[in-house]
């Protein structure tokens, strides 16, 4: 099927990726809608990061189409490019400048014009000062906004790196495990978050944690060397053979 012709956000078809003779993906294909959460699961090497690299602009792709709205071409597109289109990503470590308040943090990830001209001043409009509180409520941050970043727990950590990567204003996130190292408590606020925010925008979540995962409720594809090997609801994902043979054992 042409991507065009479908109503996918994101289509991958027959992706192959080598590193040095290791087939890290191997005809990988699915395809996310628009307004959809999926989460993605599988072992390690299973070829989640790299999945994630080429739709980036981190990885190109041996073979394969990757195609984003249905025309852009990103294996055709540089990183910066690609961020620009649209596709936000948030690495499994929070990288957050320690030094700087929440707010501040916010702030400066938003996405404004970066001409020199435009960036010569100092300060935020009303407008900005607006998009700043409302992804400082979301994230649950707005009673810290003046504490320095360096001064959170991990969870709010992670939290705080989801909601600069929300001030760049992505069509769609890939958020890498994202309760890792998180307690129970902030893991079922981090997917009440992620749920939140799936309301306005496009989601993907690379997670190992499969309590987790139940709780978002949502569409879940499993790979393997590379390879699709199982999708559909939790339960159907967790009750598939191939599934427990290769990933979540008996």
């Amino acid at each position: 099927m042409e991507p065009s012709t479908t109503n996918a956000l994101l289509y991958l078809d027959g992706i192959n990726v080598s590193f040095d003779g290791f087939r890290a993906l191997n005809n990988l294909s699915f395809m996310v809608r628009s307004g959809e959460m999926r989460a993605i699961i599988g072992p390690n090497g299973a070829g989640k990061t790299t999945m994630m690299d080429v739709v980036t602009g981190k990885t190109r792709p041996d073979s394969g189409d990757v195609f984003f709205e249905g025309s852009h071409d990103l294996s055709k597109l540089d990183e910066t490019e690609i961020a620009t289109l649209g596709i936000g990503r948030k690495f499994q470590k929070p990288t957050v400048f320690d030094m700087h308040t929440v707010e501040d943090n916010v702030m400066l990830a938003l996405r404004n014009d970066r001409r020199p001209r435009a960036t010569v001043k100092w300060g935020t409009t009303a407008d900005e000062d607006r998009r700043i509180d409302r992804i400082l409520d979301t994230i649950r941050l707005a009673a810290l906004r003046d504490r320095p970043a360096g001064s959170l727990a991990h969870g709010q950590k992670q939290w705080l790196e989801i909601g600069m990567l929300l001030a760049q204003e992505p069509k769609l996130l890939l958020v890498d495990e994202p309760v890792a190292g998180m307690t129970d408590v902030e893991t079922r606020q981090t997917a009440e978050l992620l749920k939140e925010i799936n309301r306005d925008k496009t989601v993907i979540v690379v997670e190992h944690d499969m309590s987790f995962v139940r709780e978002l409720g949502v569409r879940v594809t499993c790979l393997h060397e590379g390879s699709v090997i199982a999708e559909g609801t939790i339960d159907q994902v967790s009750s598939n053979e191939r599934v427990i043979e290769v990933y979540l054992g008996r």
